[in-house]
């Protein structure tokens, strides 16, 4: 048994949770009981070919083309926070599920769930914000529903969209092509967005502001394909659970270990002084503007350099490599040299902030 494997299963010991006969609001959180959820309610009873892929969006083919498909819903809670509300949120989380599969983002379909009392001047702010997302992101909004529930049902409002995404012939990263020896990037600073939903939903006010980091990922991917192409192996953007949920289920779908180094990664300091003083580790919290990239370590250079040539990606950079130890685990190692495990939560770090 190698030292890191011996590291990895003598310190995996995951906080227990109470079975239950009821869903709990840590279901939602990417973590271990969104895992459960899925695997024990939908797929006995939904699984098939396309939905069993399990990754940010289906590849299915329609006459003889192949597209992605993917759904989301948004329930962030406040709606509106500093870089933007959930109308922008919706627009990017859907976009980016597409983007993170090599597929160029072609249309929404968006669901309103609209609560009586709702301020017309907030639903024409989220409306303006998604139209404006939508442009930047070059998608067409095609086809939408509305409802109206009884006050106190929605939390004010709630949205759901589908995307359609265009697939080139070979350009196809997925979360089971991680081989040892990748690099993992990531495009710029983590836990932002988060931080940025916690901060103006406990009205804590920091020295430096916190925005979040929403945004349109798939310059980033066209970027990615164009120099580095089928070198690119996996791709992921780091949202529920943040970049250790990301990385824990890409090492388990490619039975790869994974290995980070704390130095490495990027945490802003008004991020990282707000998660110390409220006791949240960066790496689980949530973003919506930053991707995670498993790339041949030969083309790390190359990566690099097509992510930095873009605004969204200027601050990339390497924060950890694929081994062929501890295959499923996450591995972190530390600042003072010890190393540490980087599990998959039990529940929720941060509820309502996607």
């Amino acid at each position: 048994m190698s030292e890191d494997v011996s590291v990895a299963s003598g310190l995996n010991c995951p906080i227990p949770f109470e079975a239950t006969d009821r869903v709990q609001l840590g279901h939602g959180s990417g973590g271990k009981l969104s895992a459960s959820l899925l695997r024990e309610r939908f797929l006995p009873h939904l699984s098939n070919p396309a939905l069993d892929q399990l990754a940010d969006a289906a590849v299915v083919s329609l006459g003889g083309e192949d597209i992605a498909i993917s759904t989301a819903s948004f329930v962030v809670s406040p709606l509106e926070f500093p870089g933007g509300n959930i109308g922008s949120l919706a627009v990017h989380g859907t976009v980016n599920d597409l983007a993170m599969m090599g597929a160029k983002p072609q249309f929404l379909s968006a669901g309103f769930v609209l609560e009586e009392g709702l301020p017309f001047d907030l639903l024409d702010r989220v409306i303006r914000a998604m139209a404006e997302s939508a442009r930047a992101a070059e998608v067409l909004l095609v086809a939408g529903d509305t409802k109206v529930v009884e006050r106190g049902k929605a939390d004010g409002l709630f949205i759901n969209t589908a995307g359609i995404g265009r697939l080139g012939s070979s350009f196809r990263p997925v979360p089971e092509n991680a081989k040892p020896g990748d690099v993992v990037l990531v495009s710029g600073p983590i836990a932002r967005h988060g931080m940025a939903i916690m901060a103006v939903r406990e009205g804590i006010a920091f020295e430096a502001p916190i925005e979040s980091d929403s945004a349109a990922l798939y310059p980033l991917v066209e970027r990615l394909e164009q120099s580095v192409g089928a070198d690119v192996h996996v791709l992921r953007d780091p949202t529920r659970g943040g970049v250790a949920s990301a990385l824990n289920e890409i090492a388990a779908a490619s039975t790869v270990g994974v290995v980070l180094d704390e130095g490495s990664i990027p945490v802003p300091g008004p991020v990282a002084g707000a998660c110390e003083m409220l006791g949240l580790d960066p790496l689980y919290v949530a973003n919506e503007g930053v991707l995670v990239a498993f790339v041949s370590e030969g083309m790390e250079s190359r990566a690099l350099e097509a992510l930095k040539a873009h605004p969204l990606g200027r601050d990339a950079t390497r924060i950890g490599r694929v081994v062929d130890e501890h295959p499923g685990f996450v591995v972190l190692h530390t600042g003072i040299g010890g190393r540490r495990i980087v599990d998959l939560l039990p529940g929720d770090q941060l509820p309502r902030i996607c």
